[in-house]
């Protein structure tokens, strides 16, 4: 039988904060942004393979699932761009009031949806 009195662990002791959500999804989007590349990679191979490589790339691109990819990878970078920005001024000592940081974090978050929005709402209107 477990025992009532045992501690339990941080983990389950803290209820997430804001700073910690972000910097556990600045880490993520970096990871999914590495990924990106590699899809870059193989794109640009598909384009030197010929024409016929090329078009069976873009079918998978131009699917539903390639667009939620691209529309993933669009945030990860904007979120990434938003947040580095955000650490660059933590780094010359800037906002590092709690009400600071909880509010470029807000910041962050509504910059990376905004751009987000502004990419794709460009791309469909150009």
């Amino acid at each position: 039988m477990a025992d009532s009195q045992t501690p339990l662990s941080p983990f389950l002791q803290y209820r997430p904060q804001l700073t910690s959500v972000l910097s556990i999804t600045h880490r993520i989007t970096g990871v999914l942004l590495s990924i990106g590349a590699v899809l870059l990679s193989l794109w640009l191979v598909a384009i030197a393979a010929g024409a016929e490589t090329y078009a069976a790339l873009s079918g998978h691109i131009t699917a539903w699932y390639g667009r939620f990819v691209i529309f993933g990878l669009v945030f990860s970078l904007y979120y990434h761009l938003c947040n580095g920005i955000r650490h660059l001024f933590w780094d010359m000592g800037l906002g590092l009031e709690i009400t600071t940081a909880y509010r470029s974090g807000y910041a962050v978050v509504v910059a990376t949806l905004l751009l987000t929005i502004l990419t794709f709402w460009a791309g469909n209107t150009l």
